[in-house]
């Protein structure tokens, strides 16, 4: 809870004690007067109740507290939505053309009053669209439950009810530059305009996610919309690029996103990478377990630090649900893309190694427990199959420093050894979204910036690992009946 809000409720208490002492004071006063004086010290006693109660509605007008006993907060700004407004330095002005017939817009405009006592930065003003229509019109508001952000000269529309997205248009709104994400195209690569929200693969068994059905069907078109969609909501702008025609990779490409490539890269693709990365450019590559690196991107990668294995880790402690090739991490290195990080699970990863090298700085951002091992046949499950040892993998790590001698610039990088965690089917799931938008904001030099998670249509879950599931197991199916049969087998042989 804020301090400002225990406060207010601190001032409630208050008025309320204070209320009911002058009661009891009512109550216990003793009055032996003369008619006249009777009138009058009641009179005195009236007005001075009155009074006191207009003072006492004074005070906790001025200091109003909210509280929202829905369990799912439905009444109450999201935590990043208070941190951002809390925050802003320079006034941001913000009318909101509601319908009272829409309970979500209605919900949001008892939002919108809280986040405005935050801050006297952040001024509200709430209009009813249908008893304001001229108004709306006159600003070029033509939909229902649209909210306008001015910032100066600067001016956003957005339409929802949802306060996520209102700070969202705040974050717009403060951004003094425009940052581009450039997706390359032309190796085959999740397509970013591809919004299908489940793919999957069909076993011939069962239906899953994990390799067990790679050999009946694949679905290729496996799309990253929803990551696109997550970017443009932060108000970034997106782009494809494709290094096929020769031409170098554009300067104001904030950073580059190689998602999955299915061809291998050319030498002269390779080299226009090279010279990005030597003008301090970013990029980040999701490389999955079948695609097999060429000797030049392999190098240059090499010369960032990182070395791409072969291979699937499989992981029998730390994996999502029952698949141990879905590996599930809770921990993570200390990195400005790991800041408060929860969960995140990745479906089928390649082992990824550190290599060191002069002026780069490589840091592993998510492993595996220190239980996993490398199988080189994706649909094997045999232990004895394994690559190397039992030990801890990394998943996803980051670099940064000067590529050569002749880079101008310091260079940053993002390499995980899975591309399926931020495409449609898992990108909204856990942590996923978290990872790579952290990412991304860090590749463009944004991690100091506030953050604000971008709404993400999905179905509430309760997600576990596997040791998770069997702690419950052992805990609910064997300990807790079995400390109940032990108690009644003690009670009866102390009875008999």
């Amino acid at each position: 809870m804020p301090a400002s809000e225990a406060i207010n409720i601190g001032w409630f208490f208050g008025v309320i004690a204070a209320l009911a002492l002058l009661f009891a004071a009512g109550l216990r006063l003793q009055v032996r007067l003369g008619f006249a004086s009777r009138v009058v010290s009641g009179a005195l006693v009236v007005a001075s109740a009155v009074t006191v109660v207009i003072l006492a509605n004074v005070a906790l007008f001025r200091h109003d507290a909210h509280l929202d006993f829905t369990r799912e907060k439905a009444f109450t700004p999201s935590a990043e939505a208070g941190e951002l407004v809390r925050g802003l330095v320079e006034p941001i002005d913000v009318a909101y053309f509601y319908q009272k017939q829409n309970p979500g817009a209605v919900a949001l405009v008892t939002m919108l009053r809280q986040l405005e006592r935050e801050n006297a930065n952040f001024r509200v003003r709430l209009i009813d669209a249908d008893q304001n229509p001229a108004l709306a019109s006159s600003i070029g508001v033509r939909t229902y439950n649209s909210a306008v952000l001015r910032s100066g000269d600067r001016r956003i529309e957005v339409v929802t009810t949802d306060d996520r997205e209102i700070a969202l248009g705040v974050l717009r709104l403060l951004r003094k530059r425009e940052i581009m994400i450039c997706f390359a195209a032309g190796n085959g690569e999740y397509d970013i305009d591809n919004f299908e929200f489940h793919t999957h693969f069909e076993g011939a068994h069962r239906h899953s996610h994990d390799a067990s059905g790679l050999a009946v069907v694949q679905m290729e078109q496996h799309g990253i919309g929803r990551l696109r969609r997550a970017i443009e909501k932060l108000g970034l702008a997106v782009r494809k690029i494709s290094f096929a025609t020769g031409q170098p990779i554009p300067d104001d490409c904030g950073a580059v996103v190689e998602a999955n490539p299915r061809t291998r890269y050319s030498p002269g693709e390779t080299e226009l990478m090279r010279r990005y990365l030597e003008r301090g450019g970013s990029a980040m590559f999701l490389i999955e377990p079948d695609y097999e690196l060429d000797e030049s991107l392999a190098a240059l990668l090499a010369s960032a630090g990182i070395k791409v294995g072969n291979g699937v880790i499989v992981d029998p402690k730390e994996h999502y649900f029952t698949d141990e090739q879905m590996i599930a991490v809770s921990q993570y290195g200390v990195h400005p893309v790991t800041r408060g990080l929860a969960l995140s699970f990745y479906p089928g990863a390649r082992p990824l190694e550190t290599v060191p090298t002069t002026g780069v700085r490589v840091t592993p951002l998510a492993t595996s427990s220190s239980e996993a091992y490398v199988i080189a046949d994706r649909l094997g499950n045999n232990p004895a199959a394994a690559s190397g040892p039992r030990a801890s993998r990394i998943i996803a790590l980051a670099a940064e420093g000067g590529l050569n001698k002749a880079a101008s610039s310091p260079f940053r990088m993002f390499v995980a050894g899975d591309a399926d965690f931020v495409s449609n089917s898992f990108f909204p799931y856990l942590a996923n979204s978290d990872v790579v938008l952290a990412a991304l904001a860090w590749l463009t030099h944004e991690e100091r910036a506030p953050t604000v998670k971008p709404p993400v249509e999905v179905l509430p879950t309760v997600s576990l690992t596997g040791e998770q599931m069997r702690g419950i197991f052992i805990f609910t199916v064997l300990l807790m009946p079995g400390l109940i049969a032990f108690a009644g087998g003690a009670i009866w042989w102390l009875r008999r």
